[in-house]
């Protein structure tokens, strides 16, 4: 895996186009003059857990026995549900939606909807294929979440720009770039398995 592909896939995971709606349906509640800071602060608490889980997540896979070929074929199933979710998504969203009041904090912007199972999945494996280049696999989620905040941030006029069909045209073709580097990573885990 290259750097531009890590940085690829964890953009396509980040899925900044499919959250915009999200992200302006919890923000409604928020005054107007701090919805660009509360953005900006639960993008670096995402940003903060993926670093966390890059450097940490390894530690936990070895711990618990998982090998590297086990971690690429769950690691392509999640991706493959996540990618069909994005070509034909269903309601997102659930509990918090009607929970949560006020000002978002941690949940649920930051996690899950930036830093959710999927993208904790892909650091995880991302690191684990090669722990030795963790400064590409940094500069990959970096790049990643860059683009994702800058999409995020700029979300309203994105909204109005787009319209809906714009921003579902948008996850629609992110969950099909998806669905193909799942696969991809299904049958590298099923060529890497060696059974004993």
């Amino acid at each position: 895996m290259t750097l531009s592909s890590a940085a690829l896939l964890l953009f396509l995971v980040l899925d900044p186009f499919g959250n915009i709606p999200f992200f302006l349906t919890v923000l409604a509640r928020v005054d107007p003059a701090r919805r660009r800071r509360v953005v900006v602060r639960e993008l670096a608490i995402a940003l903060a857990v993926l670093v966390g889980f890059l450097f940490g997540g390894p530690f936990v896979l070895r711990a618990l026995g998982i090998s590297e070929p086990a971690l690429t074929l769950a690691g392509g199933i999640i991706l493959f549900l996540i990618a069909l979710r994005m070509i034909f998504p269903g309601r997102r969203g659930g509990a918090f939606d009607d929970e949560l009041e006020g000002e978002p904090f941690l949940v649920p912007l930051a996690i899950p909807y930036v830093a959710g199972p999927s993208a904790l999945a892909s650091v995880l494996f991302i690191m684990n294929r090669d722990p030795g280049r963790w400064p590409e696999w940094l500069t990959a989620l970096l790049l990643a979440w860059a683009a994702t905040a800058v999409i995020l941030v700029l979300g309203t006029a994105l909204a109005k720009h787009l319209g809906r069909r714009g921003l579902i045209a948008m996850e629609r073709l992110m969950g099909m770039v998806l669905t193909t580097l799942a696969v991809q990573m299904f049958l590298d885990g099923l060529d890497r398995y060696r059974p004993q």
